[in-house]
């Protein structure tokens, strides 16, 4: 009696060919989801609020000091790293900057026109105090009362990120 050779039929071998296409396109995309997820991260600051307000600093009874307060959130997807303020289109390198975040107010102190800078994470809301005097002259003209001043955030990524505050 000869032996007869059977294989499986033309129908299940279709079915496990597309089964098995189907699992590796699937694992193909997973896959590539990841690393486009690896390469695609932005930055992006949100100025929520900004104002100025006049002090004594020097307690004698005059105002004497601008200081304008920028609060700045990354709504990005990767860390942004602030290395300038720019106020008027010029590096403002004539100020105190005090960067803070969090319940600290105190946390970084930074003087960004002397070559500091600090990062800020995606989520994290940070406080920028810019602190100058009020008869300072910048930009061919004297930062005072009712004079409208535009600053800038410069990232280390290239990215300007403007606000318009009049100075009371």
């Amino acid at each position: 009696m000869p032996m007869r050779r059977r294989g499986i039929s033309p129908v299940i071998a279709t079915v496990i060919l597309v089964a098995v296409a189907i699992a590796v396109a699937i694992a193909v995309a997973f896959w590539m989801t990841g690393i486009v997820g690896l390469f695609t991260g932005f930055e992006e600051l949100q100025i929520t609020s900004a104002y100025a307000e006049t002090i004594d600093a020097n307690n004698d009874g005059t105002e004497d000091t601008f200081v304008i307060h920028i609060t700045v959130k990354n709504t990005g997807t990767s860390p942004a790293t602030v290395d300038n303020v720019i106020i008027n289109g010029q590096p403002f390198d004539n100020a105190i900057i005090q960067v803070s975040y969090g319940d600290s107010p105190n946390q970084i102190n930074n003087q960004l026109g002397a070559g500091g800078s600090f990062s800020i994470n995606p989520g994290e809301t940070y406080y920028i105090n810019i602190t100058f005097d009020i008869n300072a002259n910048w930009a061919g003209g004297q930062l005072g009362h009712g004079v409208s001043v535009e600053v800038k955030l410069h990232t280390a990524g290239g990215k300007e990120y403007p606000k318009l505050v009049v100075l009371p």
